[in-house]
């Protein structure tokens, strides 16, 4: 559903005064206009606006999310229905179809809206269905961005990036104008939505945002060329899952080379099918690998927790503890073994949040060899083989043979 006019069908609750528009002034020139409603570009319109939806959508039955506040949630003894809101674009589903016509006969009662049908297109995401499952991918954004890169007839590359490529601050000559620079890694940044394969890329060239260098552009253009190629890819969600959650975590000690922070990165599974990556750069130093290593088990592990919780609100209640694999064996002992004194009395206490979702049965730690370690293409550059074998194990597949394949 595409509601219109969106920010005028709220209230302000704040007084906000405004000059006298051109096409309308009074002759007493003293006089200003009060809002009572919200207009575009007034920085309390989106607040006002949610607030207003907000207050609608609980009227009917529904009740708000404690883990996402842009979902909805309404369940009966054998119907659940969930509205998922982003801006002005709602998605409502369910398991039963009276239900969602009923919550669509409401929303356009309070406003106007355009029924735009069974999701094909949602923000920028192109859905297909299948028998076996869900693909989401994004060809259309990928070649519209190719597209205002005028990379149209670029030649195409098999890895986002080189396997030895260290770019830095400080080697290679300023852009004149950096403002393609900063518009293309902006839009690359909505891509990973769908390419989780790009994220630690594009997180490294969003570092030179403020003042890029020509290799860093030449890095984003070498990107843009793999999108090209690869602009069917997506992820595949299995409509016939295992419902066992598990995670992957991994850190990239002092892997920065003009400030020597560290980069975490973790992906967590629903059964084959991936839900929640990221790839972030530290504010600080760490002292050790197994420091790093022990903090991002921390982050992952406030990941988990919240995940769990987020699915129990659709029904999916998880008993067992998380798996969490990680390639370092002295962190994963840290978490069971309190006693490494001289390897832990400096880490902070908030890292240890770990070992307490450990020892409550939220989680439990395995090892993993490194070279099947797959959070390895959210920190590092890979070669074109171990990139295609981490694509295989995120499932992102081409959608048109794979999923007619399937």
């Amino acid at each position: 559903m595409d509601i219109k006019n969106t920010f005028r069908n709220g209230d302000l609750q704040e007084e906000v005064y405004m000059r006298q528009p051109p096409e309308f002034v009074s002759q007493d020139m003293s006089l200003v206009c009060r809002l009572r409603k919200p207009i575009y570009g007034l920085k309390q319109a989106p607040r006002a606006w949610f607030k207003y939806l907000q207050d609608v959508i609980l009227i009917t039955g529904f009740t708000q999310s404690k883990h996402d506040h842009s979902m909805f949630i309404h369940t009966t003894k054998h119907e659940i229905c969930f509205i998922l809101l982003y801006v002005d674009d709602i998605f409502i589903f369910g398991n039963d179809f009276n239900s969602i016509k009923n919550v669509k006969v409401r929303l356009q009662e309070e406003f106007q809206m355009k029924d735009l049908g069974k999701v094909s297109y949602f923000v920028g995401l192109e859905i297909s269905r299948s028998k076996r499952g869900i693909y989401i991918y994004q060809q259309k954004y990928a070649l519209d961005l190719v597209s205002s890169a005028r990379l149209n007839d670029a030649k195409v590359v098999d890895i986002p990036m080189e396997l030895n490529v260290k770019l830095s601050t400080h080697v290679g000559d300023p852009l004149l104008k950096p403002t393609m620079y900063r518009k293309l890694v902006g839009s690359l940044i909505y891509l990973t939505m769908t390419r989780p394969n790009i994220a630690y890329v594009v997180h490294v060239i969003n570092q030179f945002f403020s003042d890029p260098l020509r290799p860093h552009l030449s890095a984003v253009y070498r990107i843009l060329r793999y999108a090209r190629g690869t602009s069917i890819r997506g992820l595949f969600f299995d409509s016939t899952p295992s419902l066992d959650l598990s995670a992957y975590e991994d850190a990239d000690w002092v892997g920065d080379l003009d400030t020597c922070h560290s980069t975490t990165r973790y992906c967590v599974f629903l059964g084959s099918s991936l839900i929640s990556w990221k790839s972030k750069k530290h504010d600080i130093v760490y002292k050790s690998s197994i420091e790093a290593e022990y903090c991002v088990m921390s982050f992952v592990a406030s990941e988990i927790v919240w995940v769990r919780a987020l699915l129990n609100e659709f029904g999916i209640f998880i008993s067992n503890p998380t798996p969490l694999y990680a390639d370092d064996q002295s962190a994963i002992k840290i978490t069971s073994n309190p006693v490494f004194h001289v390897r832990t009395k400096h880490i902070n206490v908030d890292c240890h949040y770990v070992r307490d979702r450990y020892l409550d049965g939220t989680l439990f730690l395995l090892y993993v060899y490194s070279t099947m370690q797959t959070t390895d293409i959210f920190t590092k550059f890979v070669t074109r083989i171990c990139h295609d074998f981490l694509m295989d194990k995120l499932m992102l597949y081409s959608c048109l043979h794979q999923l007619e394949g399937r």
